[in-house]
């Protein structure tokens, strides 16, 4: 393809920059080839002029199209360049959130400085058995590939993770090795797994410190070998480690920390065991505090302590494991060791330095001479031996240098510890290496570390860019194309500058061996040596005392200061140790030769080992990149970025992959994804020739693709030129299709308007044709008008004058009256003055006479006065004078006598009237006690009687109101009818929703109020069902912690057996998963490590007993709630009924309880003034005595008393009348019948009977009206309602309907019909349930009204038989024929005892499910083993019983254990094994299961023995064969479900896949590829098989259910990690499988198993595909849809969301961001994948059966001859 094609204008092209490394550029012009510059436009707008090399020529790189970017393969990319790759890179770490990404055969890791959960098991088990391109890249996608490739190739593999410090390499080797512990089991040895990750802490802590760029950067690399048996079953594990940072023991840049270990100590110092010790802050210690940055955040290096002890105590470690601590207290006490300089060369250490002596006392050296021999040293010769002191300098360099000596020789021997763990006894198969050593690194100085660093990077390079050759070709020859060698970078030359013969190595251990060694002259030997001779050496302009190293990543420069010294150093101190210690103890010994290596030798031995190691392996590489410097999160520096994906060799990867052929198509793949470039005529049978003639067609030259065997190949950019022709095509058919509808849209819009026009030319003349009439109209009524104004006028005249004549008349005849009538006045009024003047005069007269008589008597008044006064003064002076006195005087003596006498007759008389009055006071104080006694039962009575009376009035009014109310009904009612007849004709006539509005609005607010009560009603149902449902919940919880529980226990009781058996028979044989070719893996136990034995049952069968008894307790605890909540849920049923009953009667009550509160009160007065007559009567006053009888006290008391009687008497009678009252409203409540006994006299009943049934008559009446009525009101509501419903859907949809244009009103109007059918369709459904419900409710009563008949008339057979008539009797005998008499079985096998195992072995072990599932009854085996049961009960021998029970569940067991994999054994064995307890259960006897029985059934039940233990061991057995068959199932299901549910694609069309790169998605032949339809066979298989077997309904709609949860699990799951499956069109396809999904459940009628619900998630997943992504309001809308998803499956949809073609958006990061903001506060689960082996809990409902027993037949292909029936 031409230049001048790619970059025409709008291409979009890479343009160089200094900040982001690259930017994206789009070109303004076309190019022509000889233009010296691109005219380009940035991003931002500005338009930059590129100039073109004119020596190369090279353009721009392109850009690749925005469908390609996001790719999970670098190389699926058309244009492979470094630009390419970075951008690629971006989008998938930053806008993705991806950190993991294939480039061919490299993994490339990104540090996300954030956990991410996606390393839990479950993902693990998602990944495990899957094939590398299937899945989204990850190190478990890598590692899975090692191990099956080590499985199916029985090769060794290595994974080799390289990259700079922080770059994440410690943690991918960690989770590679989790991974392999999680998907292998252990082999012979128990925990080696949990051995295998306890050695990450230990080096994690012994090797890794904190860092300027990581927080725990691995200071020393590491190979670790995995140990894999032929089972690949983990059984070891061994470690090398490399180039252990031995200078960071001594010294710590700023900001950096030592190795993590000396810190955990430091924290731990105040432990107990640590006293010894004496340590204290990592401040306190000159090896622990220069870095000046002791604590990490987020780091407990306490709890890391913990930690690091466990892992030592979990590899055996306990007895070293304080040993190894006090060797790092001592190493933390020498670094405090003070040297003082006593001279230039001279210096000393005190003995006394408390850190030198704690230093000693751990290592148990003596003091003086470990002083003294760290400042001096000892010079050998041939003949004597010399010790020199040492300069301050030199003794601080040896003392650091003795503790460095020591942390490595520690570090040594804990790694040979560890690898000691680890070794196992077992025989090695294969192994997996992991890799994890430094990247490539180069710093301002660089050290001898980084040499070795480097170095070893080159030879890793040079294995890798091999190893990528050696697959490129291999590719090539196997598809059978031509190719041309590649050239690629060769970085052998600098390697040889390194280890060759007078190499750097070379001459540095050269150097190090003479005895003045130093680095200027090793300097001045580089220089002379290599300086002119290789070209990838060179020496710096202004320095004497370096040299630079061009490497394949950059070139280094390396420093010499004190370089040879330190190594001198550290190879003194590692050879000269021994010697220490012999020169200590006085003897001198020679070294060994090993210790005289030097460090570089040594490193390059074990270099070459290890590449030596990896050769013979299969590698597999991961690059860590390193995105920032400042460690933060989801950040990308660009130029720190390219720096890595130089130095790891990515470019290099991409370069060698785009000289070749990068982009690889399959025939199929390529064909289903440009079909549309292509005629129908040009697609033939064959594809690979369809696909020759396309290419040939659209690229002309053939060197740009080449057709292999099974693929194309394509040069890079090829991909590019065909997608952009894809997309154009596309879019011109789009533009086509656009034209039309627009076409069709613009002449329906101009029919429309003519339509219209012709519409309102139609009106407007209508209308004036109405306004020429209504003119015609208006002058001919103004004439009329005119006509009768004229008449009016001239009447109104005449009237006018015809009124005023006859007003002058009336006027004037009046006045003539006038005249007449004063005359007549004037006569009169003289008569009448005469007569006032006589009756006038005759008063005054009067009057003058009654003044005179009344002075005359006032006259005679004083007169007599006067008279009577001088009479008094005469008899006043008589009175004074003796005479007087003496006459008086005469018989004054005779009367004193009498009256003393009479004095004493009236003592006598006083004191009988005393005594009478004591007495008469008694019977008063009697008297005044019962007359309280009555008035308090009168006030009680009185009480009543106000309540009772108050009720007579309110019964009247009731009654009134009533009647008043049943009119008012009665017309509305009639109102009512005719309104609805009116209605109905007017809604024929017109529309349906026009007066019901204004015909009904009276009602609404009725209605409201019962709609209100309802909803009160409703609430209380809800909280009952919501306290039933936790009730539910609660006890599925129980059962499903039992049936773990239970499966816990046979696990182990299994495990118990095999070991014992290998014990017993065979050297160690366990049960290990056995990895195959297949596509699918699982780790889980196999059956046989969950089903017991039959020598163990006998053991654990009380535990089973145990674990019986508290289901039954839990199932009884059930029971009894569930009763409570019926008995609560009647109560409130009961007292809503009797609040009703009372709220009839609360209105008469009120008026009875005012009546009854004044009758109280004046009771109260009476008691007031009965306790003033008590007080009055018994309180006595200073001496007066009580009144007399007779006496005005005495009399007024009797009066009082006699008003109160009387008063009483009143009120009695009152309170008889409200007591009758009472009684009678007593007797309407509880309809007492005998209510007129109450009454004496019976006034009141017959007062009231008539009353009483008037009342009842009308109450009838009432409630019958309100009956009619309130259901004539329910009914129009509901219609009202329904109709106010469609009226408002209809307006709503009428007005959007008028918005939308006409083709959207065809689909509304398509979409409204649709649902109404659908309506009518369910309402029919509804209604056909409903028919069939009450067609068996029919039935069953016919059944039982027949067998009434039947009974009946056997009776009366009977009858007539015991007593026959005289017909009978006379009847003529005939003849009768005697016909021999069936047998009568009892439903029992017979059999003799120890014939057990031969009944079993026959009906169980030996039997073909296949055969006895055709022909026979389904559940012989069940019900042949319990007839055997009943003849041992019927024998009455518990031994038999027993044996037969235990021997049946043993028999069951093992055929399950042998063949567990057999869907069709195991569905078998579960149908019958439920029978077997449905039949024990059944013939228990119990009454909860007899009653499901018939007659014959009852009397066959189980008579000597109970058998209630037995049922639960049955059950626990079901369950254990029902979790065998779910994983039966899964193992059958699952190597389909991904590729019918996700995978395959009927319509391929414009929905093609996207182009891949090198790691193909694996794919079956298009005869072999797994459909739903496939998916669903195996479906109806499992189904139909189900049934044949005899299971029981129930369980088959729980085998359903976790058969859809399993379905919707693995896909969800593998959507979530499939980036290429996010997309609009797969979401589409996964709608339409699950479509047929529900379809199958609905044909099959299992809708209401809950399968459905199961696979919501799965449906929302879809939808949430499918739906917009862009606005605030759609973000709204997929919260409130998703509801079966979590937050974090929501967002890694949105997140893994890919176009598929260019008419697709992605997902923008705001929109995500909005999207976490909404479900932040959802309260769920935190986990991103669904729990594919989580198991429902099952319930085995009692399900009696019909069959009955003494009908049962044994066929002879059983073999059960030995078996005959009673």
């Amino acid at each position: 393809m031409a230049a001048s094609e790619l970059y025409s204008k709008h291409a979009r092209v890479w343009l160089p920059d200094a900040e982001e490394v690259w930017k994206s550029a789009e070109l303004v012009r076309d190019y022509s080839p000889g233009d010296p510059t691109l005219s380009l436009q940035l991003e931002d707008g500005t338009k930059v002029e590129h100039k073109i090399d004119p020596k190369t020529k090279e353009l721009l790189p392109l850009r690749n199209p925005n469908i390609l970017v996001g790719e999970n393969d670098l190389t699926a990319l058309s244009y492979l360049h470094e630009p390419a790759v970075l951008h690629n890179l971006k989008v998938r770490f930053i806008d993705s959130k991806l950190i993991y990404t294939y480039c061919g055969i490299v993994l490339v890791a990104i540090n996300p400085y954030e956990s991410l959960p996606i390393y839990e098991a479950d993902i693990i088990h998602a990944y495990s058995g899957q094939n590398m391109g299937d899945m989204d890249p990850h190190i478990f996608a890598v590692a899975e590939e090692a191990y099956k490739q080590m499985a199916r190739k029985e090769r060794n593999q290595s994974i080799i993770v390289s990259g700079e410090s922080g770059a994440g390499k410690t943690v991918s080797a960690k989770y590679a090795m989790r991974y392999f512990a999680t998907v292998s089991c252990s082999s012979g040895e128990a925990n080696v797994e949990e051995r295998v990750l306890a050695s990450n802490p230990i080096m994690e802590a012994l090797g890794n410190a904190k860092t300027t760029r990581n927080d725990n950067s691995s200071r020393f690399g590491k190979y670790i070998e995995i140990g894999f048996d032929k089972k690949h079953s983990i059984i070891g594990a061994n470690m090398r480690t490399y180039l252990l940072e031995k200078s960071r023991v001594v010294f710590q840049a700023q900001n950096e920390r030592n190795y993590h270990i000396f810190y955990q100590l430091c924290a731990s110092s105040h432990l107990p065991e640590f006293k010894a010790f004496k340590l204290g802050c990592a401040e306190d210690f000159h090896c622990t505090n220069q870095g000046q940055s002791p604590v990490i955040d987020g780091v407990d290096d306490a709890k890391e302590m913990c930690n690091t002890r466990k892992a030592f105590s979990l590899l055996g470690e306990n007895s070293d494991q304080m040993e190894i601590y006090q060797i790092l207290s001592a190493i933390l006490h020498l670094s405090n060791v003070e040297v003082k300089e006593q001279s230039a060369d001279r210096c000393s250490i005190s003995p006394d330095n408390v850190h030198l002596v704690v230093f000693c006392e751990l290592l148990g050296v003596p003091c003086e001479e470990m002083a003294h021999w760290l400042c001096h040293k000892k010079l050998k010769t041939t003949t004597e031996t010399y010790v020199k002191p040492v300069s301050k300098t030199n003794a601080l360099n040896g003392r650091d240098a003795l503790a460095k000596h020591i942390y490595a020789r520690l570090f040594s021997w804990v790694v040979n510890s560890i690898n000691a763990a680890l070794k196992s006894a077992g025989k090695q198969r294969s192994f997996i290496g992991v890799l994890d050593i430094y990247g490539f690194e180069t710093f301002d100085i660089n050290s001898f570390e980084q040499f070795c660093i480097n170095y070893a990077n080159e030879k890793l390079q040079q294995q890798f860019n091999m190893h990528v050759f050696k697959l490129e070709q291999e590719e090539y020859m196997k598809e059978e194309i031509p190719w041309t060698l590649i050239d690629f970078y060769d970085n052998q030359p600098c390697i040889d500058l390194i280890e060759a013969r007078l190499g750097v190595l070379d001459l540095l251990d050269e150097e190090c061996k003479m005895p003045k060694g130093s680095d200027d002259t090793w300097a001045q030997k580089l220089y002379n040596t290599l300086l002119r001779q290789n070209a990838h050496f060179d020496k710096p302009r202004l320095s004497n005392r370096a040299f630079i190293i061009h490497h394949f990543a950059d070139k280094v420069r390396h420093r010499l200061f004190n370089l040879l010294l330190k190594l001198f150093e550290d190879g003194e101190k590692a050879s000269g140790s021994p010697s220490k210690k012999s020169g200590v103890s006085g003897r001198a010994g020679p070294t060994q030769k090993d210790n005289r290596k030097t460090v570089g030798l040594q490193f390059r031995q074990s270099l070459h080992l290890l590449m030596d190691t990896l050769n013979a392996t299969t590698p597999h590489y991961v690059r860590c990149i390193k995105p920032n410097d400042h460690k933060a999160p989801f950040t990308l520096d660009p130029v720190r970025a390219v720096q890595q994906l130089r130095a790891c060799g990515i470019l290099e990867t991409i370069r060698i992959s785009a000289a070749g052929f990068p982009s690889r198509w399959t025939y199929q793949e390529f064909f289903n994804r440009y079909r549309v470039l292509m005629k129908q005529k040009d697609a033939l049978p064959d594809r690979k020739q369809t696909c020759k003639n396309l290419l040939e067609k659209l690229i002309q030259d053939e060197e740009k693709y080449q057709f292999g065997k099974n693929k194309i190949f394509f040069r890079a950019g090829q991909v590019a030129y065909l997608e952009k022709l894809r997309s154009d095509k596309l879019r011109l058919a789009c533009v086509r299709i656009q034209k039309t509808i627009r076409c069709w849209l613009a002449r329906k819009k101009y029919l429309r308007m003519r339509e219209s026009a012709v519409t309102i030319q139609k009106h407007v003349r209508g209308h004036q044709a109405r306004r020429y009439v209504k003119f015609l109209r208006q002058t001919s009524a103004a004439v009329i008008i005119q006509r009768n104004v004229r008449m009016w006028a001239q009447r109104r005249r005449y009237q006018r004058q015809r009124s005023a004549a006859v007003a002058i008349q009336s006027l004037w005849r009046t006045y003539t009256a006038r005249k007449k009538y004063q005359k007549v006045c004037f006569i009169l009024r003289n008569k009448s003055t005469v007569v006032l003047q006589k009756w006038a005069r005759g008063w005054l007269a009067r009057r003058r006479y009654r003044r005179a008589l009344a002075a005359v008597v006032l006259l005679q008044s004083c007169v007599r006065r006067m008279r009577a006064r001088k009479e008094l003064k005469k008899l006043k002076v008589e009175a004074r004078s003796v005479e007087h006195f003496k006459k008086l005087n005469v018989g004054m003596e005779n009367k004193i006598l009498q009256l003393q006498h009479k004095i004493n007759e009236q003592h006598k008389e006083n004191r009988e009237l005393s005594e009478r009055m004591s007495a008469v006071t008694k019977t008063l104080a009697a008297d005044r006690d019962k007359q309280c006694s009555e008035i308090e039962q009168l006030r009680k009575l009185e009480q009543e009687a106000r309540t009772k009376a108050a009720r007579l009035p309110s019964l009247l009014e009731q009654l009134t109101f009533l009647q008043h109310e049943l009119e008012v009904t009665r017309k509305e009612k009639d109102d009512l009818e005719e309104q609805s007849n009116i209605y109905r004709e007017q809604t024929q006539k017109v529309s349906r929703s026009g007066l019901e509005n204004n015909v009904l609005k009276s009602n609404i607010d009725e209605l409201n109020k019962h709609i209100l009560e309802q909803d009160q009603q409703l609430t209380d149902i809800k909280t009952n069902n919501e306290n039933t449902k936790q009730l539910e919940t609660d006890l599925a919880e129980e059962r499903s912690r039992y049936q773990s529980l239970l499966s816990e226990h046979l696990h182990l009781e299994e495990r118990h057996k095999d070991l014992k058996e290998e014990m017993d028979f065979s050297p160690v044989r366990s049960f290990i998963h056995k990895r195959t070719d297949s596509n699918y893996s699982s780790n889980s136990s196999e059956f046989s490590q969950s089903l017991g034995s039959t020598a163990e049952a006998a053991v654990d069968l009380p535990i089973l007993l145990k674990l019986q008894r508290r289901v039954k307790e839990l199932e009884q605890d059930k029971q009894a709630l569930m009763e409570q909540l019926d008995k609560k849920e009647e109560a409130q049923q009961e007292k809503a009924k009797a609040e009703k009953q009372n709220s009839v009667g609360r209105v008469e009550l009120d008026l009875e309880t005012l009546k009854r509160q004044e009758l109280e009160n004046e009771n109260k007065k009476l008691k007031q003034d009965l306790n003033m007559l008590r007080k009055s009567l018994t309180s006595e006053h200073g001496d007066a005595a009580p009144p007399a009888p007779g006496s005005q006290p005495y009399n007024i008391l009797l009066d009082q008393l006699s008003s109160s009687n009387e008063e009483l008497e009143m009120r009695k009678e009152e309170v008889l009348l409200l007591r009758s009252h009472m009684v009678r409203q007593e007797a309407l409540k509880h309809k007492v019948r005998n209510i007129h006994t109450l009454n004496e006299d019976g006034e009141l009943w017959l007062a009231y009977e008539g009353l009483k049934e008037t009342n009842r008559i009308l109450e009838c009446q009432m409630r019958e009206q309100g009956h009619v009525h309130s259901e004539k009101l329910k009914k129009l509501s509901e219609e009202v309602s329904r109709l106010k419903n469609e009226k408002e859907q209809q307006q709503k949809l009428f007005a959007q309907n008028l918005l939308l244009p006409e083709d959207a009103r065809i689909e509304a109007s398509l979409k409204l019909e649709i649902t109404r059918l659908t309506k009518e369709n369910l309402e029919l459904l509804e209604d056909g349930e409903r028919q069939d419900k009450a067609i068996r409710k029919l039935k069953k009563q016919l059944k039982f009204y027949q067998k009434k008949v039947e009974d009946y008339e056997g009776n009366h057979e009977e009858r007539a038989q015991v007593f026959p008539g005289p017909s009978m009797m006379n009847a003529p005998v005939r003849t009768v024929h005697i016909t021999r008499k069936e047998k009568e079985y009892q439903g029992m096998l017979k059999y003799k005892q120890g014939e057990e195992q031969r009944l079993l072995k026959n009906l169980v072990t030996d039997l073909k499910p296949r055969g006895v599932a055709v022909s026979f009854t389904p559940g012989l085996p069940a019900y042949i083993i319990f007839m055997c049961l009943r003849y041992a009960d019927n024998v009455n021998n518990d031994q038999r019983v027993s044996d037969l029970l235990n021997s049946t569940i043993s028999s069951i067991k093992g055929v399950i254990k042998r063949k567990g994999n057999d869907f069709e054994v195991v569905s078998f064995w579960l149908a019958n094994t439920c029978r077997l307890m449905h039949c024990l259960k059944q013939y228990s006897g119990d009454e909860v299961y007899a009653k499901h029985n018939t007659a014959k059934q009852n009397e066959q039940c189980l008579s000597n023995f109970e058998l209630s233990e037995y049922q639960q061991v049955f059950g626990d057995l079901s369950i254990q064969i029902y979790r065998q068959l779910i994983k039966c199932m899964e193992d059958i299901l699952q190597p389909i479900i991904v590729a019918s549910m996700l995978e395959h694609n009927a319509e391929q069309g414009v929905l093609g896949a996207k182009p891949t790169g090198m790691r193909k998605k694996s794919s079956l032949s298009e005869e072999g590829v797994a459909t739903v339809e496939v998916l669903l066979q195996r479906l109806s298989l499992f189904h139909s098989t189900m049934g044949q077997h005899g299971m029981d309904p129930e369980l088959i709609k729980q085998v359903v259910r976790q058969q859809f949860y399993i379905i919707c699990a693995v896909t969800l799951n593998n959507l979530l990690l499939r980036k290429d499956m996010c997309s609009w069109g797969k979401g589409l396809q996964i709608r339409f499988n699950v479509w047929q999904l529900n379809e199958w459940l609905v044909e099959r009628e299992l809708t209401d198993c809950g399968a459905k619900d199961t696979l919501e998630p799965l449906l929302q997943a879809a939808q949430l595909l499918q739906i917009r992504k862009s606005t605030e309001a759609d973000a709204q809308a997929i919260c409130s849809i998703c509801s079966a998803l979590t937050a974090e499956q929501i967002v890694k949809l949105l997140t893994l969301y890919t176009p598929v073609n260019e008419f697709e958006e992605r997902v923008d990061i705001n929109f995500i961001t909005t999207i976490k903001s909404l479900l932040k506060d959802r309260v769920e689960s935190s986990t991103l994948m669904m729990d594919t082996k989580k198991i429902f809990s099952v319930t085995l409902q009692f399900s009696p059966s019909c069959v009955a027993l003494e009908t049962i037949q044994i066929p002879a292909s059983l073999n059960l001859g030995f078996l005959s029936r009673i």
